[in-house]
């Protein structure tokens, strides 16, 4: 035939092979790549039972049992993993100046609304996490406390002097201040009275990490620097609630005084509604033993109002109870949100919500309310303190707090 180079047939088969041989070589390489490019499988993380690795001079602690269906909690496999790691190797050096028998070191007392303050400075000495070794140390506690001071009848001018002279002696004298310019200190109070000591400090305020129970973002308070320190008033007049749903009729429940905007106007709106029970003060004890704190076992929801700072004791009074929390308050930094997910286990309304708050919580069902009272269960052990401290409770927390934030920054 015309045109045809003669034995092109007879050799055809061979280019005919080494096509499909580079195309199986082509296709191996390309599906090897794609498995390159496959993470590879992660260490597994410890769930319920199981142990955290510490030293062998070290008792063992369980980590915390959270099943991954857990719903309190943002991650639990990372909490769970984070915490281990903080039992394990997470150290404080505290100062060692000051006269414990005036302002410094032990505060006056472990209850009231000041409890959660004297609970840390407690805690923080009888803990694991302490070190005499400041070349071990991850952070800096600056022993002072506020709370023993205005015990003493201290006034606030006088507080903020002391506390002034009492860090710039600390500044003058040690050397690990300056590294850092104070990134690796921090502080604790409870209540505004430690919000006013450190004025003189206004470095202090910038720099440090601060641990306060008045965590408003309006007032210098910077989230991802500063603590929301859980106010709790203990002890606990009576035992926790919680699984028993079917106790709880009354649809919400406040009892206090008008000493807040929101206050004031939760009080004009539904003092005289009958599905809510709102009182424009405190259930005073003449009517009954304890009339307050048993109302949290028959409620759904307990409205928790900020006063004069955002933060509220009642908010730990209803988590101890089985009560929701219905948070009425702006601008606030709830207590371990980096590990909590607070709208699982609370209601979360803005203060102009007030006047649409029984609309609200009517609309939230009766399935929807038993996996927010499941959750809140969950969380209890968060919000209680205990001396010596023991695993998961405030002290805890508030350390975890700590030691996500000490990777910030290092010396």
């Amino acid at each position: 035939m015309a045109g045809r180079v003669p034995g092109a047939a007879a050799s055809s088969p061979l280019p005919r092979a080494l096509l499909l041989l580079a195309a199986l070589a082509l296709f191996t390489l390309s599906f090897l790549s794609l498995r390159s490019l496959r993470p590879a499988a992660g260490p597994s993380l410890p769930t319920a039972g199981v142990t955290s690795s510490l030293g062998a001079a070290d008792k063992p602690r369980p980590i915390l049992p959270l099943q991954h269906s857990s719903s309190a909690y943002h991650s639990p496999e990372a909490f769970a993993a984070g915490y281990a790691e903080m039992e394990r190797s997470f150290k404080v050096y505290i100062y060692p100046d000051g006269d414990p028998k005036t302002f410094y070191q032990t505060p006056r007392k472990l209850t009231g609304k000041y409890a959660s303050e004297g609970y840390f400075f407690q805690n923080i000495r009888e803990s694991r996490f302490r070190t005499d070794d400041p070349d071990k140390a991850h952070l800096f506690f600056v022993p002072i406390s506020p709370h023993k001071m205005r015990g003493k009848g201290t006034s606030y001018e006088n507080m903020t002097v002391i506390v002034k002279d009492y860090v710039e002696g600390l500044i003058n004298k040690y050397p690990y201040w300056n590294r850092t310019l104070g990134a690796d200190h921090f502080f604790v109070t409870c209540h505004d009275v430690g919000v006013r000591a450190f004025e003189g400090l206004p470095f202090m305020v910038k720099n440090s990490i601060r641990v306060v129970c008045s965590p408003s973002y309006n007032v210098d308070f910077i989230p991802h620097k500063d603590i929301a320190l859980p106010q709790v008033l203990q002890p606990f007049a009576l035992p926790e609630g919680g699984n028993d749903i079917e106790n709880r009729t009354i649809l919400g429940f406040w009892a206090g005084h008008r000493n807040s905007k929101i206050r004031v106007i939760l009080a004009r709106v539904w003092e005289n509604d009958t599905e809510l029970a709102i009182s424009n003060n405190r259930i005073s004890r003449a009517i009954g033993e304890l009339v307050y704190q048993k109302q949290f076992y028959l409620t759904k929801f307990c409205i928790c109002p900020g006063g004069s700072q955002v933060n509220s004791a009642r908010i730990s009074d209803s988590i101890h109870y089985g009560c929701v929390p219905v948070i009425l308050s702006d601008y606030y930094d709830l207590p371990f949100n980096d590990a909590l997910d607070w709208r699982k286990f609370a209601v979360i309304l803005r203060e102009r919500d007030v006047y649409q708050l029984k609309s609200i919580l009517k609309s939230i069902s009766q399935e929807e309310f038993a996996s927010l009272h499941k959750s809140l269960v969950q969380v209890q052990k968060h919000f209680v303190w205990h001396s010596p401290p023991v695993p998961y409770d405030a002290f805890h927390m508030v350390m975890y707090e700590l030691w996500l934030r000490h990777n910030v920054i290092k010396y």
